[in-house]
């Protein structure tokens, strides 16, 4: 099989939160002086132009600024960074521009000045809204802050608008996690992320769990619940956490989904690049942004690329792919790997035998109900 080169992305990583909230494993940290600010942009500005010859001649169809808080960074940085990525690439016409933002005034800038920037997609990291849950998950806004903010978003011209929104909170009950749903959806927001908290290694919650989790049975019946009403408002349910108005999915994580390339410019941000050959690459940044800065300012640009093995291409497809409701075709498999789809026909088959998997007559796979309640277990199907 011939493997063809996938459409390409730009990740940018902004590493700094007012403070790290006791459940996120992201790379982020605490932010210090100003001036470290001021320094990381121009390491930033530097990688980009360096990531060049890694995009060739192909066209950027999405950037996502994340971390970390981006909207901690002002509108101005913001403006300088996406004019350096503008000057340095060349960007599709309709190309997407997602900047996450939290609620709070203190943690982000003028929101309209944003728009101007060019972000032309903004995700909300509300969480909840109710206050004693966002208390317990560490969180520095209350629920009007979030009202406040999706409105100024509006008239800030955006129109395509994703909120963040957890449940199995610590002390949550089913009711709860539904009046959050009703909330969120008064609002009226295109597109909605709505994850399970779950206790990753590293992180605060990890080391100390909250005593008053809820169990797997109510957290399930919270999630059937919520998705309930989620689709009766319109919304589809594209992906595993990802609910979107129609024309609103996010092309950006659909990218990655779909075994697409991506650049990654920032502390700790991970790239994957398709060579003209047919081979894949991946490759990470320095996680701490001080070993990030000292690396970008002595030279050292190289973006420190690793082979991906041919043993590990077809389960690294599946661990993403799988996460999409829709599944993905025989022929997709083929042009984003380079290999066939009976080089998996094994697990493939043990899935199907147990209910986990599907296929329609057209070649396409699709996970079903019980696959997408217990996905970890589906994906470790296809570990190599």
């Amino acid at each position: 099989m011939t493997l063809q080169q996938p459409p390409l992305s730009l990740y940018l990583h902004l590493p700094w939160c007012v403070r790290k909230c006791p459940y996120c494993d992201f790379n982020s940290h605490k932010a210090g002086p100003e001036s470290q600010r001021a320094r990381y942009v121009a390491a930033l500005l530097t990688e980009l132009q360096s990531a060049a010859a890694l995009a060739a001649d192909r066209d950027i169809v999405s950037i996502f600024l994340g971390g970390g808080t981006p909207s901690l960074f002002t509108p101005a940085e913001i403006a300088k960074i996406l004019q350096q990525a503008n000057d340095t690439f060349t960007l599709a016409d309709d190309c997407e521009i997602t900047m996450e933002a939290n609620p709070g005034t203190i943690e982000r800038g003028n929101l309209a000045a944003y728009r101007r920037a060019g972000v032309n997609r903004l995700s909300l990291g509300a969480q909840s809204f109710n206050a004693e849950m966002l208390q317990a998950l560490g969180r520095i806004h209350g629920p009007e802050e979030i009202e406040t903010a999706y409105d100024e978003a509006v008239m800030a011209g955006f129109n395509s608008i994703n909120i963040d929104l957890m449940f199995a909170l610590p002390g949550q009950d089913e009711d709860q996690a539904v009046a959050d749903v009703e909330r969120v959806l008064q609002l009226s927001p295109q597109h909605i992320s709505y994850y399970q908290l779950t206790l990753e290694p590293n992180t605060i919650f990890h080391a100390r769990p909250p005593a008053n989790m809820p169990d797997d049975d109510t957290s399930w019946e919270m999630q059937t619940s919520c998705h309930d009403l989620l689709g009766q408002a319109g919304f589809e349910q594209y992906e595993i956490s990802a609910f979107a108005k129609p024309g609103h999915r996010c092309r950006h994580n659909l990218n990655y989904w779909s075994f697409g390339d991506y650049l990654a410019v920032g502390a700790g941000a991970h790239g994957k690049h398709t060579d003209d050959e047919g081979s894949i690459w991946r490759y990470q940044r320095p996680a701490n942004p001080m070993a990030y800065m000292e690396k970008i300012e002595s030279g050292a640009t190289d973006a420190g690329l690793k082979k991906l093995e041919s043993a590990d291409v077809g389960f690294e497809y599946m661990l993403n792919a799988l996460r999409m409701s829709a599944g993905f075709s025989e022929t997709a498999f083929a042009s984003r790997t380079g290999m066939s789809i009976g080089d998996i026909n094994g697990p493939i088959e043990s899935a199907r035998a147990d209910g986990m998997i599907e296929r329609s007559g057209d070649g396409i796979w699709q996970p079903t109900t019980t696959g997408f309640r217990f996905l970890n277990e589906l994906q470790a199907r296809f570990l190599p």
